[in-house]
């Protein structure tokens, strides 16, 4: 089995902070994640998180017109240029403070940078090959605040900047006759977005207050010149005053003044100036009514349409034609922020995000519908599981919720809000069809995910009838008739029978929460962990459940069984993982893990990385899907494979490298220590966004106790899919899907001199199948075997499964299940499937713990396949049957020029026309299509 997997996918969180765009097709969203960069596909229903990754959260991006290039910058202003081609980092740059906003040019040629006070203008890089994308061409000043918002005309000659200061600036982009610098106020708070008119010089600009300006400029955009550069003759050049370095910067006054400029070292003249262009307030609206205080969080202007959309603090949003400030559309998504708004190409669509909720939609507002709703869990996940044939992956978090998730498309389908406290564990039943989870409001609740309904709830009654137990730990049988969960306050374990719902037994004999449970899959033994250091085996079926108690030295903290049922692994409070024989309760591998928890050193530590490492273990273990590895995973940002008979530590993948979350650095700065201890410790009053910031003396306002803090990566739990292909883990990140399916690594098998490309299309030529499909096994190239095996005739595909060798089968096993999923030839390897297991059945069966995974990946994706064949003809036969419907109709009232039971002859002519063109056709369309739909 191999292991070299690779990042795949992040679900489980859709947006966190910053501003999401379209690109250029209008089909695709481009969302922040953290410190990742998550790409929404509306029109295929797919998502994918780039396989690159920041040093900080994302606070704001922006995509090139071409679609090539992205840039996106993190909290700290640092700026990351990735190729969206490539999917890979080409350059990054320090810009030494926080950036704002960032925006490329319509044209592609250049991107601004709001820093501070100060705009930053730059090369975007082009198709070719820059040695330094990030080239300045000039910077802008005349800001006395930070600036906040940029848009450009669509010319790409001149850009808008908003500014804290309440001052909406106009610069030239280049050297322009008419405009140097423009500023106008007409606001009373920050400026949150200017937009210009299409084609024009007009602009619009939205404060925080909810005010809104239209500006008119009395020159057109195509009427602005540009500096016409003349080389003036060398022998008047003693006529011409040329600047020294120090009169550079009176350039720009003596432009206004009327002045001929010569530029130093280069003999320029440049025409009077006669006129400057100027601006004018047309008219100011306002969002908010008399005694309304509804702070405008985001904006963004469709310069086509020329619909203005204005998200608030109190989560509506509005759509308004501009310049008459005509009400379109008004909805309320939220009760919390609208933190970001953007229209696509289209101006059909808008996407909407909300921060403190995590949440992405995206809004058809014409006809008034989603095209795509998503939201993770609010606050932390704490467990996962696959479903039998790995399609679907369950979570809960402790936002009460349970989500599901499709493994292919990487979007949530359906939530379960039954639960009142947080979800401890979830899991699936042996069906695939319902799902377990157990919470703290003392209910394991069973979900249909045919119905999407909580169908059966069991309650955890104690003692006293009317208190109900908090439940932490899980598990169902592998028949799916009994349910058993644990509580922490009692220390007991409930049973419960999954058909009546009925409370079937009560174990007790731990003296301590019981932290985790595991059905055997094989017998009805459960093994029960729990904190007084003792794991406890119980056979279930008899009148009386007998039990064995394992001693352990620590606490326990999670446990589970081998796939076969006769090995169980235990993880306990000192790092350590232990493996018992289930038959004779006998310890067989011990491994020390101490040195392999790698923890980091937080903001307000006061010890060092390496003793703070002391107290942390792993408290979640899972075995792979052939039983010889475990995936381990806890209180660090490492997640570890052992291998459990060699007692060695395979590979180890860091889930995070986001320095946006504490305890991430080894080492601690100097510059972050002081006299009293870390600064951390010391408060500071926050940012702006957690409005807990230090006021005047005497002032109290908000909340006194609001602290800001970073939290910590955890992996609270993580799991192997049923095929062995994949594994997911549940972090303070998200849901984070590593797979072997994106990996593309030469590995060969039995590799000889004379197998290469050219003598296997040699040997397909002479009609040797056989050979050559061997011979691509074993030089392992997934493009070539794909084109060999295309080329096999189907007459032959029997004959060849029957000479196949058996040690090749396995890969031929796993390369049809792989092409089931993303070949359209379905028929042909189907063929292929059946012939195979119709031949080596037998064999394969002898060797069923080892051929699991791969049977269980062959399953999934026949599912899969199966589903989306079924929903194709399922539209199909709806649309025909409409047509026949509408046909039909039309030959009972005679439609001119429509006869769809009759063949024309050829020398038969019809006079055309379009349905519609005639006002009397309106009528008939809309009354057969209510005899359609009656019908």
């Amino acid at each position: 089995m191999k292991y070299n997997y690779k990042f795949s996918n992040l679900m489980g969180t859709v947006y966190n902070k910053g501003n999401v765009q379209f690109l250029e097709d209008g089909n695709t969203v481009v969302s922040p994640v953290g410190n990742r960069i998550s790409l929404y596909d509306l029109k295929s229903n797919k998502s994918e998180t780039l396989p690159i990754s920041l040093k900080r959260n994302i606070s704001c991006l922006a995509v090139s017109p071409n679609n090539y290039t992205m840039l996106a910058i993190d909290e700290e202003g640092e700026a990351f240029m990735i190729s969206l081609k490539n999917k890979t980092i080409i350059h990054q740059k320090h810009m030494g403070k926080p950036i704002r906003s960032v925006s490329f040019s319509p044209d592609g040629s250049k991107f601004a940078i709001t820093k501070e006070n100060q705009i930053l203008m730059y090369h975007a890089p082009g198709k070719g090959r820059e040695l330094n994308p990030f080239t300045l061409i000039r910077k802008f000043y005349g800001a006395y605040s930070d600036t906040t918002c940029i848009d450009w005309t669509t010319d790409s000659r001149v850009f808008a900047v908003g500014g804290v200061d309440r001052n909406v600036r106009v610069y030239a982009a280049q050297r322009l006759v008419e405009l140097v610098i423009y500023s106008v106020d007409g606001h009373k708070d920050e400026i949150m977005g200017c937009f210009f008119e299409e084609d024009s010089l007009d602009f619009y600009s939205v404060s925080k207050d909810g005010a809104l300006c239209c500006w008119s400029c009395d020159t057109d955009l195509s009427d602005l010149t540009e500096i016409v550069v003349k080389k003036v003759d060398p022998v008047a050049a003693n006529e011409i005053l040329v600047l020294d370095e120090e009169d550079e910067e009176e350039e720009e006054e003596k432009a206004s003044a009327g002045e001929m400029i010569v530029v130093k070292k280069s003999a320029v003249a440049v025409q009077k100036v006669e006129n400057k262009l100027k601006y004018k307030r047309d008219s100011r609206q306002f969002y908010n009514k008399e005694g309304d205080f509804n702070n405008v969080t985001s904006c963004h202007f469709h310069k086509k349409s020329r619909i203005l959309v204005t998200g608030f603090a109190s989560g509506a949003f509005y759509l308004h034609e501009l310049p008459e400030f005509n009400l379109v559309h008004s909805l309320s998504i939220t009760d919390h922020p609208v933190t970001a708004v953007q229209f696509n190409s289209t101006g059909d669509w808008l996407a909407l995000a909300s921060s403190s909720l995590g949440q992405l939609m995206v809004w058809e507002w014409q006809s008034e519908s989603y095209i795509m709703k998503q939201q993770g869990h609010i606050d932390a996940m704490r467990s996962l599981d696959y479903s039998p044939d790995g399609q679907y992956i369950v979570t809960g978090g402790e936002d009460s919720k349970v989500k599901v998730w499709n493994t292919s498309s990487g979007f949530c389908f359906v939530t379960f809000k039954e639960h009142a406290s947080p979800v401890t564990q979830v899991l699936f039943t042996s069906s695939g069809q319902v799902i377990l989870s157990a919470s703290l409001d003392g209910t394991v609740r069973a979900f249909d995910l045919i119905r999407y309904r909580n169908f059966r709830t069991f309650y955890a009654t104690g003692e006293d009838a009317g208190n109900l137990s908090q439940l932490t730990s899980l598990t169902v049988d592998a028949s799916g008739e009994f349910v058993c969960a644990g509580s922490s306050d009692n220390f007991k374990i409930f049973l419960w029978s999954m058909k009546t719902g009925h409370l079937l037994d009560v174990l007790d004999g731990h003296e301590a929460p019981v932290v985790s449970l595991s059905f055997s899959p094989c017998d009805m033994v459960l093994a029960s962990g729990s904190w007084d250091k003792t794991v406890t085996l119980w056979t279930i079926g008899c009148e009386k459940p007998s039990r064995e108690s394992l001693q352990l030295g620590h606490d326990v903290l999670a446990i589970t069984f081998r796939p076969d049922g006769k090995q169980l692994a235990v993880s306990t409070l000192n790092a350590e993982l232990t493996f018992w024989s289930v038959e004779d309760c006998v310890q067989q591998y011990s491994i020390d893990c101490k040195l392999d928890i790698v923890s980091g050193r937080g903001e307000m530590d006061r010890v060092s990385a390496k003793n703070s490492s002391s107290g942390k273990a792993y408290e979640t273990i899972c075995y792979s899907a052939d039983g010889q590895v475990v995936i381990v995973g806890g209180f660090s940002k490492y997640i570890c494979l052992y291998h459990v008979e060699q007692q060695v530590m395979l590979k180890r993948f860091e889930v995070c490298d986001n320095l946006s979350f504490d305890g991430m650095e080894e080492f601690l700065s100097r510059r972050k220590m002081t006299e009293f201890g870390p600064q951390a410790l010391i408060d500071m009053g926050g940012d702006e966004d957690s409005g807990s910031k230090i006021r005047l003396p005497g002032v109290r306002r908000g909340d006194m106790s609001a602290r800001v803090f970073k939290p910590e990566i955890r992996v609270p739990a993580v799991r192997f899919s049923p095929a062995g292909r994949e594994w997911a883990a549940v972090t303070t990140e998200g849901l984070l899907v590593y797979s072997l399916d994106n990996v593309n690594v030469f590995d060969p098998f039995h590799l000889d001199i004379e197998i290469t490309p050219s003598n296997i299309r040699d040997t397909i030529a002479e009609k040797n199948y056989i050979q050559a499909v061997i011979m691509c096994f074993r030089l392992n190239r997934q493009n070539l075997t794909e084109e060999i095996m295309e080329q096999v005739p189907s007459s032959e595909i029997a004959v060849m499964s029957k000479q196949l060798p058996l040690v090749y089968v396995e890969k031929m096993l796993t390369f049809v299940s792989g092409q089931l999923e993303s070949s359209s030839h379905t028929h042909f390897y189907l063929l292929w499937a059946r012939s195979l297991l119709l031949h080596h059945g037998a064999a394969l069966k002898k060797r069923s713990g080892q051929i699991t995974p791969i049977v269980t990946h062959l399953q999934k994706a026949l599912t899969r396949k199966d589903k989306e064949i079924t929903k194709l003809l399922d539209g199909n036969h709806y649309l025909m049957t409409y047509i026949f419907k509408t046909a039909q109709i039309y030959e009972k009232r005679n439609v001119e020029n429509f006869t769809p039971n009759r063949l024309l002859d050829d020398d038969e002519e019809v006079e055309m026309r379009s349905i519609g063109d005639d006002e009397s056709d309106d009528d008939d369309i809309a009354d057969i299509i209510a005899e359609v739909a009656a019908q």
